[in-house]
């Protein structure tokens, strides 16, 4: 039998267009050979993003574990650790709106600085400079920043990665066919002659990579039989998303131009902060397709650092709609109704006003769960057989994903109890960290993050260059 050899990730990549697409890693890209089969196994680069929730989720319900809201986590549980009472009031900033502050603390542990800049880096960028201080690598999206979302006032609501300097990362995407045009590239729409002939009226980011598909998939490819159909498996998902985020219709040769999102987006999304209306389903369709394409951006390797948020701090939505987990009723959203109120005092998010721990809190417990079913379907999608690496573990595995929001309490009138308990969850990174439990660690969000660098082999810290810290050893492998 003819032995294949190995193919380096580089020269596929480069060979289908790389730069515009990606690809999975493949069994050909790994050495095959008897002698390296004792080798080291192959090494995983190095990624972290943070996700962020709006509102949070009140430190009593934390308590509840898999069983309360916290319930769309437990597939996931043996491949997160969930950390309760973690201190960011530090990060509280006296005249201005606490839900800001959270947020602007949520993976700085930070206050902001002004209402534009946070007030200092996000872990994912500390760890992306200290692994990569001469830049990503060629055609690679440096840090990827996206989400669905309508509460527009002051940025770090709904925007999560910070440069050292505190200013945003990277430009947030908010519309799905932005964050694929970010990633992969859009259809070139020639508007010359010249242009015409130079470009042949592209119809895809795919188009330029038919010859070479062609070959890693015919009877010369050194792919063997299962990364052919993987190869393809992966183009078409690509095709599919494509097409789903851009709705492309295609009349002749030229692309029609892709529709608007159906919802809104930018300024209307928050008339004058008074919130908007919007279904369960509007709301879930165009999250999802925003999550499986930043997945799919992680998957093709085209970014290795970013946020992504699902509802920004002090989010207000009218919400409507049944809302069904696992095959069982959770609660009919009807927010405006059930609040009997209109503008922002009918959203969703007075329920987090309202909270009270002696009360049943179905409505806020409803919206709680809603939130971590959909964190879940993003975590879950780096999770699949598309996310297996070279190592035999899952992107999720191997990369750092932190998940937190901006409240702990909900009480708004208490900094300190709005601000303690603050829910976090982190993956294993790559065996760097525990999981498969839920640990009460009792410490500042700063030592917590700090001790997250540490444990990534970053030696620049987060806050004051005098302050004492103290290792959070406990959540180290």
């Amino acid at each position: 039998m003819t032995q294949r050899q190995p193919v380096s990730r580089r020269t596929a990549i480069k060979g289908l267009g790389g730069v515009a697409i990606g690809l999975p890693f493949l069994e050909e890209m790994t050495a095959t050979s008897a002698a390296a089969a004792v080798a080291k196994t192959p090494a995983v680069p190095v990624r972290a993003f943070n996700v962020f929730f709006g509102l949070g989720i009140p430190a009593p319900l934390q308590t509840e574990g898999f069983d309360g809201v916290l319930e769309p986590l437990r597939p996931l549980s043996k491949k997160l650790l969930i950390m309760r009472n973690v201190d960011q009031v530090r990060c509280d900033e006296k005249g201005i709106n606490a839900h800001f502050d959270g947020a602007s603390g949520a993976f700085t542990a930070e206050p902001p600085d002004g209402e534009a800049k946070s007030g200092g880096p996000s872990i994912d960028q500390v760890i992306r400079k200290a692994h990569y201080p001469n830049g990503m690598p060629a055609g690679m999206v440096p840090t990827l920043v996206g989400g669905t979302f309508f509460r527009r006032s002051r940025v770090s609501r709904y925007v999560h990665s910070y440069n050292d300097d505190g200013t945003v990362a990277a430009a947030m995407q908010e519309k799905p066919r932005d964050l694929f045009n970010r990633v992969f590239g859009g259809a070139d729409i020639p508007k010359t002659e010249a242009e015409m002939r130079r470009l042949r009226i592209s119809k895809s980011v795919l188009d330029s990579t038919v010859e070479q598909y062609r070959y890693y998939t015919g009877p010369n490819s050194p792919l063997g039989a299962a990364s052919k159909a993987r190869v393809k498996d992966h183009l078409d998902r690509i095709r599919e998303f494509e097409k789903r985020a851009f709705r492309m219709a295609l009349h002749g040769k030229t692309p029609k131009q892709p529709p608007k999102s159906k919802l809104l987006h930018g300024g209307q999304a928050d008339p004058g902060g008074q919130g908007i209306d919007i279904t369960l389903q509007e709301l879930t369709e165009e999250w999802r397709l925003m999550a499986d394409l930043y997945a799919l951006a992680i998957q093709t390797d085209r970014v290795r650092f970013g946020a992504l948020t699902f509802l920004a701090a002090g989010e207000r939505i009218r919400l409507t709609g049944r809302y069904e987990y696992a095959g069982r009723k959770i609660w009919d959203f009807d927010d405006s109704k059930q609040l009997n109120a209109s503008g922002d005092k009918g959203c969703s998010h007075e329920w987090w006003h309202k909270f009270n721990e002696k009360r049943k809190n179905e409505q806020l417990r409803a919206h709680a769960h809603m939130k971590m079913n959909e964190v879940a379907y993003f975590l879950s999608r780096l999770d699949d057989a598309d996310s297996r690496e070279a190592n035999g573990r899952t992107i999720l595995e191997n990369a750092l994903f932190t998940v937190s929001t901006e409240s702990g309490d909900g009480r708004h009138s208490n900094v300190k109890r709005e601000l303690s308990g603050v829910f976090h969850a982190i993956s294993g990174a790559n065996g760097r960290f525990k999981t498969g439990q839920i640990m009460d660690v009792g410490a500042e969000g700063i030592d917590v993050y700090n001790s997250m660098l540490d444990g990534m082999g970053v030696s620049n810290r987060l806050g004051p260059a005098r302050r004492d810290g103290r290792a959070v050893d406990g959540i180290r492998v």
